[in-house]
């Protein structure tokens, strides 16, 4: 497991601008087992994704589930997995660590808000502190930030990129290994990533592989797609169903 992680944790460092490292989310074990095939070095489970595959609204998978379906996940495959886990379900650190070791993941993204609500951030990240404690280097920290999707109405876009930054220098601060921006615009990009010490994520589209090299530029060292790889899925699936109904 510690061989596991330092792999994954390698893997976001060193990487030339267009090169960054591309995580697609798997919902299941034959979707990761496909990515893997593909030649992908690592991957990182979607929540809304594992989620629309249990039946569950986003956000709404119980932990105990969430947690079974990353286990299979990293059983099925021989490549370091991150798992998405929300804001960690009122786990406290040491359970919440145990719980993701115990699935197989070398990593987590842990968001900062909480329905639909921006977390305090000095309060998210102390959590994001003990997370990091409790794991030593078990896991991959990935604080993603939620004030682009859930940040203060109105506010201009220099208002919500000063906020992220802040936000984001934090977290850094704090211990986490990645910072996730989620949703940011493209230009902003470039300056988030000069503002930080520690890897930028960013969420791509699923368009191929220039859609990745552009962000890399941008200043990217690491590109997931979120939900949108099992929504793809789901509409081939739906596009079959109609086929065979004669539709």
């Amino acid at each position: 497991m510690t061989q596991s992680a330092a792999l994954f944790r390698a893997l976001h460092h060193g990487r030339p601008p267009g090169d960054p490292l591309v995580l697609p989310g798997p919902w299941d074990v034959p979707s990761a087992r496909a990515f893997e095939e593909a030649g992908f070095p690592a991957l990182a489970t979607p929540s809304a994704g594992v989620a629309a595959s249990l039946g569950y609204a986003d956000g709404q998978t119980p932990a105990a589930e969430m947690f079974a379906a990353v286990a299979r996940i990293t059983r099925a495959v021989s490549v370091p997995v991150s798992a998405d886990i929300e804001g960690g379900y009122g786990l406290a650190p040491d359970e919440l660590v145990g719980r993701l070791l115990e699935a197989g993941a070398v990593g987590c993204n842990l968001e900062d808000s909480a329905d639909g609500v921006l977390v305090e951030p000095r309060k998210h990240a102390d959590r994001l502190a003990e997370v990091r404690a409790a794991a030593g280097g078990l896991l991959f920290v990935n604080a993603r930030v939620d004030t682009y999707i859930h940040g203060t109405p109105g506010a201009t876009d220099a208002e919500a990129e000063s906020d992220t930054i802040a936000r984001a220098r934090l977290y850094a601060e704090a211990g986490a290994d990645c910072v996730y921006p989620i949703m940011a615009p493209a230009d902003s990009l470039p300056r988030v990533a000069a503002a930080l010490t520690v890897p930028l994520n960013a969420l791509g589209a699923p368009d191929g592989p220039s859609t990745s090299r552009r962000l890399g530029e941008l200043g990217a060292a690491r590109v997931t797609f979120g939900p949108q790889l099992q929504r793809r899925a789901a509409e081939a699936v739906r596009g079959l169903a109609d086929r065979l109904a004669g539709h």
